[in-house]
């Protein structure tokens, strides 16, 4: 293997695939990536045997060859070094890397030894805007379980129907689910759990410069593809059944206030500075307006022995007056989620799930369990 390539390339691409090194392992070979030189690229990918990430640069290819180099290291030594050209040769086991009037001589395992990267042939196969997969990701993403007591909840339930994508993931005490629209429809209505890991990382992928995502699954290896213009991402699926969430969301309510994110957002920021320090409670109190006063829902928070805060912010209240108290945390990680400037916080009883949903668009619901607290 001999080739050339630009020192901010190379480290581009070790960025990109760096996410999917195991970071603990019993097979050495995954703390690796796999350098390989092909026609006028050099291909670079990692795997935690979960999931696969590979991506091409340019680069001028004298000698194809391939190898696999500790991924740590060679991603320090290349970030450190000026930008510039980078020639790269391969004795036996040895990479040599030069630039400029610095060297290295790193040793590496056979690339015969790295885990084959999966071909995810047959199944269905669409496409996706950018704009539209990030969004999606970023409004369920946070809802996952991270713990693995019930695997399935660590995952993104995944179902694509005729030409349309949607998103779901709970984790016990919220649930978010994101509806959106495919560029081709696909033929056979299809469901999978992706791991929220995953799709996390993706998100970090996608960038201005891509337009469309193409999507395939193949569910008889249990396996989903993600390929951009000059990365691809596989995937192993989660196996198991995920919960009918569609009972979860309350089909009515009995008051609904109307309420500015913005303002929204610095209340509920200003209750954790005292919630995170008393069980991460926030109690909210939802008033209705008269005839020429707005409605209004005021916030507090309490720690005990520390102090606690009252807060007051403007809301168009529609039904009842009304107490409920969420974790603050649960509350800030959706309202940072949404990107319109209102939404609607709907809720029965202060024992019922409250549900949040963005104003003027209907592709997003957010539902929170409320906390159990003394009035």
């Amino acid at each position: 293997m001999k080739l050339s390539c630009l020192q901010e390339n190379l480290s581009r691409g070790l960025s990109i695939v760096g996410r999917a090194v195991a970071a603990r392992t019993t097979l050495p070979v995954t703390q690796n990536v796999l350098l390989a030189a092909e026609q006028s690229q050099l291909k670079l990918a990692a795997t935690n045997l979960e999931m696969a990430i590979s991506c091409w640069t340019g680069a001028k290819v004298e000698e194809e060859g391939a190898i696999t180099i500790p991924a740590r290291l060679l991603t320090e030594f290349v970030n450190s070094l000026p930008n510039d050209r980078i020639d790269m040769s391969l004795s036996q086991r040895t990479l040599e890397l030069k630039c400029s009037r610095f060297e290295a001589r790193i040793s590496g395992i056979g690339a015969e030894d790295f885990p084959p990267i999966p071909k995810v042939g047959d199944g269905i196969t669409t496409k996706i805007e950018v704009d539209a997969l990030k969004e999606g990701i970023s409004q369920v993403v946070f809802a996952a379980a991270t713990e693995e007591s019930r695997p399935v909840l660590t995952g993104i339930h995944t179902e694509f129907e005729e030409d349309r994508l949607t998103l779901a993931a709970a984790d016990g005490f919220r649930l978010a689910v994101h509806k959106t629209s495919l560029l081709s429809p696909v033929t056979d209505k299809t469901d999978i759990i992706i791991p929220a890991r995953t799709l996390g990382e993706l998100n970090r992928l996608l960038t201005d410069q891509e337009e469309t995502v193409e999507i395939s699954i193949n569910q008889s290896k249990n396996q989903a593809l993600f390929r951009l213009k000059q990365i691809e991402l596989v995937t192993q699926l989660i196996q198991g059944t995920f919960p009918n969430y569609s009972q979860l969301i309350p089909q009515s309510y009995a008051t609904r206030a109307v309420i500015s994110i913005a303002d929204f957002l610095r209340a509920t920021k200003m209750s954790s500075i005292f919630a995170r320090d008393g069980s991460g409670i926030v109690r909210l109190v939802i008033t209705p307006g008269a005839e020429l006063t707005p409605g209004k829902i005021t916030f507090s928070a309490r720690a005990e022995e520390i102090g606690d805060n009252v807060g007051e912010i403007d809301a168009m209240v529609d039904g009842e007056p009304a107490k409920i108290a969420f974790n603050v945390k649960y509350l800030s990680d959706v309202l940072a989620a949404i990107h319109q400037s209102q939404v609607a916080l709907e809720t029965t009883t202060a024992s019922s799930p409250g549900v949040i949903r963005p104003v003027g668009v209907d592709n997003y619901t957010h539902v929170i369990m409320p906390m159990f607290v003394q009035w």
